[in-house]
């Protein structure tokens, strides 16, 4: 069969790597794709945003199967387009992709549906926003409504940080329309985990528990980034706690959308805080998340082609998942001065050494090829992944792998999965 991955970063590098180990595939193309993915899948020069060309492509090339990786696609309604035409797609309608598309819709489902999540108000007046952050008290959680590449998201301890993040979304609008609305909501405490599952609208599969690292620096210090590694499992989530986050959390989300008249098929992706009081939702994505991807589809043993057509066809119930028992750490490696402002077109040194890697895998992200180089082309370059028998002998040997590579302004996180660490010690 044919298949088109659509996305260009880490995730979907993971994905074009294990969609090319079903024995059913026998071609893979990747729109646009990076320097990694392109020695694994042919490269499509089209824009994860251009709904009607990537139509086109798969009608085209008779495409068997799309996989969507990105959330820009899914909310513009890529998925709906394809369906129009029956071809098959893997991810939710635009319906259903509002779940991450509009932090409004996704807390008033969860509010409306009694799935536990934290208080919260929104606001498209800058000054309301500003009122009730001095009635309820900081600190406090500001979200632009919208999407914002996973950047849109201010803790605030002081009423001062509150103003200025209302500000820079509403006013500034340093993320564009997404900022026309905010979300104030409630400031959890504990300790954050994802959790993805697939769906196919009634049956819930849940993977196994990851855990990211949202901010730049070690320590969790430094501006929020669209993550700068992952590891699975997070031992935070007991088999007790797994339980209770897939019965009070992602099947009732499921549910709920249905009541709505909304048929969610494809991956849900709950960003939870596991509190004293017990698990509460931060947020939905509706795609595998960046870079929590890579040590799962590392760790994953089943046909992801197998799984991925029976959530389209509403047979996940038939489908079982298997898993290493191994763990999986993934360190990502950035450009310097990303998420802010980073140059792009250094050379890539040191990748031929890992070639062949027993334990690991180097995905690529923000890669591009010319003249027979790797150089850097985004802000989140590489994601360096490894199994491991334990949490740290995979940390350990991702940054064994690290140690092989350097690029002019190369930049890491020293301490991923320090907190599973803690716990294993």
């Amino acid at each position: 069969m044919k298949i088109l991955v659509i996305g260009g970063g880490g995730r979907e590098h993971a994905l074009v790597w294990k969609l090319r180990q079903s024995p059913r595939v026998a071609e893979v193309y990747c729109a646009p794709g990076n320097a990694g993915i392109g020695r694994l899948a042919k490269l499509v020069d089209i824009s994860p945003d251009d709904v009607a060309g990537l139509l086109r492509f798969a009608q085209d090339n008779k495409i068997d199967l799309t996989v969507v990786g990105p959330e820009l696609p899914l909310t513009l309604g890529i998925v709906d387009e394809f369906q129009r035409y029956r071809l098959p797609i893997f991810g939710p309608s635009k319906l259903a992709a509002q779940l991450e598309g509009s932090k409004v819709f996704s807390k008033e489902l969860l509010r409306k549906h009694a799935i536990p999540t934290g208080f919260f108000s929104s606001f498209t007046d800058p000054d309301d926003a500003r009122r009730y952050i001095a009635e309820v008290g900081p600190p406090i959680v500001v979200k632009a409504d919208g999407l914002a590449a996973g950047k849109g998201v201010f803790i605030c301890q002081t009423q001062k940080e509150a103003d200025e993040a209302i500000n820079e979304i509403m006013q500034t609008r340093i993320f564009g329309d997404a900022g026309e609305r905010v979300v104030v909501e409630e400031f959890l405490e504990g300790e954050e985990v994802s959790f993805l599952a697939l769906t196919d609208g009634r049956c819930v599969r849940p993977l196994v528990s990851s855990q990211d690292h949202k901010r730049a620096l070690d320590g969790d210090h430094g501006p929020n980034t669209g993550g700068m590694g992952a590891y699975s499992p997070a031992p935070v989530v007991t088999d007790a706690l797994h339980e209770v986050i897939v019965k009070e959390v992602l099947e009732p989300t499921v549910n709920a959308l249905r009541l709505e008249g909304i048929d969610y098929r494809g991956v849900l992706y709950a960003g939870i805080m596991v509190t004293r009081s017990g698990p509460k939702v931060l947020e939905y994505n509706v795609r595998f998340g960046d870079p929590e991807c890579q040590p799962l589809m590392l760790r994953l043993r089943s046909d992801l082609v197998d799984l991925m057509e029976a959530c389209v066809a509403g047979r996940l119930a038939e489908q079982a998942i298997e898993w290493d028992g191994r763990a999986a750490a993934c360190v990502v490696l950035a450009a310097g001065g990303y998420p802010g402002h980073y140059e792009k077109g250094k050379p890539i040194a040191g990748l031929e050494k890992l070639d062949g890697w027993r334990d690991g895998m180097v995905f690529h992200a923000g890669t591009s090829a010319a003249n027979g180089e790797i150089l850097t082309n985004g802000g989140r370059v590489l994601g360096v992944t490894a199994l491991g028998r334990t949490i740290r002998d995979a940390i350990d040997e991702a940054y064994r792998g690290v140690a092989q590579i350097n690029f002019e302004g190369m930049q890491f996180r020293h301490d991923i999965g320090y907190r599973a660490l803690d716990r294993e010690s």
